[in-house]
């Protein structure tokens, strides 16, 4: 049966392919012609042409039944990893008759799945709405642009197949943890500048030079809710104090150029949108860096980077400036080139003894075990 797939699928998306029913009656209608012309019998001739009026009958409709439909698909909103992707379509027929049994399938990339329903009845100038989610697992950026339509109507005697072009984009944001502490963050460079205390105590304090109130966001410490303030208004109002200016920006640099091994990279990834998330709800300047993108700041510009980096991609942008920043790398070679007061996350148990880092660089960072769980070891002590 494998051998005659690709003949059956060109069939179908060309013309029509006779199912296991029309392959039947094709044949006795053959064989009763080849009966009546041996034996010159009219009622063989009779049903010899009465099948094959059938069988062009069964060929025509469901091509014609087809050709007027349109499909048409509504923007995808991004989601993060483990939560479900929606999908919206609308079939629509434009036709004064009524179309029936079509299957519609969406043309999905293969790591999302397929997706498949059944129309039984769509009438006249109806509009089908096809509403559907898709568990995700995987982040990315994913694209496609078919959508299949295939019917047997009315005798289910042939198939026939035709695909409209609808272009569909769903992003996949990487999952973000919520780290109550980071020691890769908390205090980086403070041996260079003083005022990276001040900061932190800043982000810390209960009680400081209020700049504004504001209503509260989800992430926000409760320690700053404004609790009178609340009362009068009616709702949670947050105190946003007033921020240090003297430290310097904080940038996560994801080694991108590096063939990583799949999985490792996949964690990376998440530690990225981890921390930058983790530096945003401290109130601190943070950047994102990545071979091919450079800096981004931004949520909606991060979490689509992030959705589409991949590993050992070109190398497009500038490097990083050479401040103190978080190496999110594979590599231990890198590790021996960083600015002073960076700090790293290497992925492996360990370094390999020629290539640990050299003693006259101070920095600071993580082994990450690839099997153990992320959270406890972003939030453990730095080895030095």
């Amino acid at each position: 049966m494998k051998i005659f797939n690709p003949v059956t699928n060109w069939l179908e998306t060309h013309g029509v392919a006779p199912a296991y029913g029309g392959g039947l009656l094709s044949f006795l209608a053959v064989f009763f012609f080849g009966a009546a012309t041996n034996t010159m019998a009219g009622w063989l001739y009779v049903i010899s042409g009465i099948s094959l009026a059938l069988l062009a009958i069964a060929a025509i409709l469901p091509m014609r039944s087809l050709r007027p439909i349109q499909v048409r698909r509504s923007a995808i909103q991004p989601v993060s990893v483990g939560d479900v992707l929606t999908v919206e379509l609308e079939i629509y027929n434009p036709t004064p008759q009524p179309k029936t049994l079509i299957q519609v399938q969406d043309q999905l990339p293969t790591t999302l799945g397929k997706a498949t329903t059944v129309i039984e009845t769509l009438h006249p100038q109806e509009v089908y709405p096809w509403v559907y989610d898709i568990p995700t697992a995987k982040r990315g950026v994913y694209h496609w642009q078919r959508v299949q339509l295939r019917t047997g109507t009315p005798l289910g005697l042939f198939w026939c197949r035709r695909e409209r072009i609808t272009h569909g984009t769903a992003v996949i944001y990487p999952q973000v943890f919520p780290l109550s502490s980071c020691p890769l963050v908390d205090n980086m460079g403070q041996e260079y500048s003083p005022h990276i205390e001040d900061r932190h105590r800043f982000q810390l304090a209960t009680e400081g030079v209020t700049r504004t109130l504001r209503p509260y966001r989800y992430g926000d410490p409760t320690r700053l809710i404004h609790w009178r303030s609340s009362a009068r208004y009616g709702e949670l109002r947050v105190r946003e104090l007033e921020r240090s200016t003297g430290g310097q920006e904080i940038i996560i640099c994801l080694d991108s150029a590096f063939p990583w091994q799949p999985d490792d990279f996949e964690q990376a990834v998440t530690v990225a949108a981890s921390l930058y998330f983790y530096c945003c709800r401290c109130q601190l300047n943070v950047q994102l860096w990545t071979a091919q993108t450079g800096s981004v700041h931004g949520h909606h510009v991060v979490l689509s980077t992030l959705a589409a980096v991949q590993p050992a991609e070109s190398s497009q942008a500038e490097v990083p400036p050479f401040l103190p920043l978080v190496w999110l790398t594979q590599n231990p070679l890198s590790l021996t080139t960083l600015p002073p007061g960076s700090r790293w996350a290497f992925w492996g148990i360990s370094l390999p003894q020629e290539q640990t880092t050299p003693p006259k660089l101070s920095d600071a960072g993580i082994y990450i075990d690839s099997t153990q769980p992320l959270p406890p070891q972003l939030q453990s002590s730095l080895r030095l």
